[in-house]
């Protein structure tokens, strides 16, 4: 063990000598007997912190691992956080669960020790999908609520999302006060891990019936679905939570024609049918595309395991099943909900929409042309859960979304919601074919109108201590020496979100960001291409979101420009020299 750091080495001895089950110090001792230099150190250098999705990690024994004491320590954490900021008050919490190995046990302790420090838990009875967690968190009057999930990550992986009292993941202030009081948690002793059984109450399908009817209530074509309710609607949950809420809600909607992806319907952490359960992957809808193209489908779904994103695939000119990206759906949600809106005469003057800083800016410019505000936040649906709160009783939220495939519709969730979505893209879809147009189309339609918009996302994985400290020095480099030029077009304009800071490159000038500090960097073209590089708060990864645009004449130039503006997303990629 000579070789390990010493606040490593001392962290793996206070896990050998300390009150830890006898099975977790075996796992321990094996790799300490196997010299297993590179695992230790990974599992042991940090302890695990709250990100931009909350605690999230590979399940194993260590302080930067998941596992029953981690996920103690941030419940307790939360808990006397909790304690202290509701002081004499009844405080309440509501958990929820996925599909992933462990998640189920894990809510488990979760809601032990939130009865142990004498909280009242609404525990769901079996597994939930995120959003619905963020609803009962609103509808039960709780303070905080725990999502147990790893989102879309492989299977290897676990994870904690904590909610504050408006449903809505934790933002600052609080989000710091609360990883204080987890880091105050100085031993597994400050723990209360013995349940009190009184203080834990079981829900399920009575949050469900109040939930469908309450986004049902939202449909705002459903005369066009009375007369495409036959839509054919391939739907895969991908081994994860979405079974639960999104035939139903599609269901609700009025759609008869779901046809599901047996292969997949079935809840199972291994995800034995993918590699990765990720709707942002091609290959996680393998099998959804292939019953689509048995079937003649008009749309394809498929939601990950905690059924925050939605991923869809459908047909394009050639009548080939072609999947799209985040940012097209979310383009897409957004001009449909407004023009529906619109057209049902719903404009107060005080709707607006929200999205991030690397979702299309094709957004900002279809709510600009319906005088509706559109509100630029930090990459993480929390900061949009936050304004959301800001503006509640104020101004209307209609839609809203960022590019990683989580959108929202209407203000009942204070999360991204698969569940919502898939039911406002197959209204969506309905509202278009009883136009005698296919979502593909309408997709053309709209870049005719607006401009062509193309967002390509690339992203690096470093894993490990060395992982880490390669992104920083990426960063910085990118910070220290920007690019003069990108795809043969001129950069002008740094904006530096660490730096709270915006610099014209052409004369030097700065003003200020007003956001919250956040590790982003964007590099913008005298031509309106937008580069953003961003690492990863809850993987070990950096993130390069490139955005291109072109005007689209017509139709029939589609795919010329499509082609062009393919071409100048690989010549910027390559300038970054990643």
């Amino acid at each position: 063990m000579q070789e390990l750091d010493k606040a490593t080495k001392d962290s793996v001895n206070q896990w050998l000598n300390g009150n830890y089950d006898a099975q977790t110090k075996a796992e321990i001792q094996n790799l300490v007997d196997n010299n297993a230099i590179t695992e230790l150190t990974d599992s042991f250098y940090k302890s695990l912190e709250f990100g931009t999705g909350g605690l999230r990690g590979i399940m194993g024994a260590g302080s930067n691992r998941i596992n029953k004491y981690t996920i103690g320590a941030a419940t307790q954490g939360l808990a006397n956080y909790l304690i202290n900021k509701y002081p004499g008050e009844k405080i309440k919490v509501a958990i929820a669960h996925d599909s992933r190995n462990n998640s189920d046990v894990l809510g488990k302790i979760t809601a032990d020790v939130f009865s142990a420090n004498g909280i009242h838990v609404y525990f769901f009875k079996a597994l939930r999908p995120t959003p619905e967690l963020s609803f009962a968190v609103r509808e039960l009057g709780c303070k905080s609520g725990v999502m147990l999930t790893a989102s879309h990550n492989p299977k290897e992986y676990n994870g904690y999302k904590a909610y504050g009292a408006d449903g809505g993941q934790f933002v600052a202030p609080d989000d710091k006060l609360v990883m204080q009081e987890v880091a105050k948690i100085a031993s597994v002793d400050d723990i209360k891990f013995t349940a009190i059984p009184e203080n834990i109450s079981y829900i399920g399908e009575e949050m469900d019936e109040d939930y469908l009817n309450k986004i049902t209530s939202l449909s705002v074509s459903p005369e066009a679905i009375k007369r495409q309710k036959d839509l054919k609607i391939v739907f895969s949950p991908i081994h994860g939570t979405g079974i639960t809420l999104v035939p139903a809600a599609l269901e609700r909607f009025g759609f008869e024609n779901v046809i599901l992806v047996d292969e997949q319907t079935t809840p199972d952490g291994n995800f034995p049918t993918v590699v990765y359960p990720n709707p942002e992957e091609k290959e996680a809808l393998t099998l959804a595309l292939k019953k689509a193209k048995e079937t003649d489908a008009d749309l394809v779904l498929a939601t990950d395991p905690d059924a925050d994103r939605v991923g869809i695939a459908v047909k394009n000119l050639n009548g080939e099943f072609e999947l799209l990206n985040g940012n097209q759906t979310g383009c897409l949600l957004v001009n449909y909900m407004l023009e529906a809106w619109e057209k049902a005469g719903k404009f107060t003057g005080k709707e607006y929409v929200i999205k991030t800083i690397v979702t299309s800016y094709l957004i900002d410019k279809i709510a600009a042309s319906k005088n509706v505000t559109c509100y630029n936040t930090l990459t993480g649906f929390k900061f949009i859960g936050q304004i959301m709160t800001e503006l509640e009783g104020k101004e209307t939220f209609i839609v809203g979304g960022e590019e990683s495939y989580g959108y929202l519709v209407g203000e009942f969730v204070r999360d991204k919601d698969a569940v919502v979505s898939a039911a406002f893209i197959a209204e969506m879809t309905a509202f278009y074919k009883d136009q005698g147009s296919s979502l593909y189309e309408a997709m053309i339609d709209m870049y005719v109108k607006y401009g062509f918009y193309k967002e390509k996302l690339i992203s690096i994985t470093k894993k490990g201590k060395t992982g880490a400290e390669e992104i920083v020095a990426m960063m910085e480099r990118f910070r220290n020496n920007p690019p003069l030029s990108l795809g043969g077009s001129k950069v002008v304009t740094l904006k530096d979100y660490g730096l709270r800071k915006e610099t014209d490159l052409t004369n030097n000038s700065t003003s200020e960001i007003d956001l919250p500090k956040s590790d982003v960097l964007q590099f913008i073209t005298d031509d309106g291409c937008i580069i953003s590089a961003r690492p990863s708060g809850t993987e070990p990864k950096i993130k390069f979101y490139c955005s291109v645009n072109k005007p689209l004449a017509n139709k029939a130039d589609f795919d010329k420009v499509n082609a062009e503006l393919e071409e100048k997303v690989d010549m910027i990629m390559n300038d970054l020299a990643v």
